[in-house]
């Protein structure tokens, strides 16, 4: 048996960049932070983020424009891996996760403005309503 299925839910690194391939089909790339604390050999807290490619093609590409930084995400497809040669000559090759359906978990707390910023700590973070049992960790996102 063989299965190409990837499920991912996380935050947006930033707002989805839309382009057009040459047949004129609708592109949406997005990066997405998942991220995971653990403690480290000192016993202290450690956190990662993995950070993932999004691809939305076509219909998918409309969804994506929706979402803004710091969105929490849920999207499911499949890994795909390319290659390509940049303008310097170099052949590079990348994996991203070819979307076939994504939805918005929660909004950014970000997306209103300056003024609407939280200033808890990172231990109240977790308190907020727009956290779930399910997030391990709320990244601080640069403004």
């Amino acid at each position: 048996m063989q299965q190409n299925r990837f499920q991912v839910a996380g935050y947006l690194a930033a707002k989805p960049e839309l382009r057009f391939l040459p047949s004129g089909m609708k592109v949406a790339n997005a990066r997405l932070g998942e991220s995971y604390r653990y403690k480290g050999k000192d016993q202290q807290v450690e956190t990662h983020t993995n950070w993932h490619r999004l691809t939305f093609y076509d219909t998918l590409a409309d969804v994506a424009l929706t979402f803004n930084q710091g969105d929490n995400v849920f999207a499911e497809g499949s890994i795909q891996q390319r290659q390509y040669t940049p303008a310097d000559g170099s052949k590079r090759t990348v994996n991203e996760v070819v979307v076939k359906s994504c939805h918005l978990i929660a909004p950014s707390r970000y997306r209103h403005g300056a003024d609407d910023i939280s200033t808890a700590s990172p231990a109240e973070e977790g308190q907020h309503e727009e956290s779930t049992s399910a997030d391990t960790v709320h990244p601080n996102w640069p403004l």
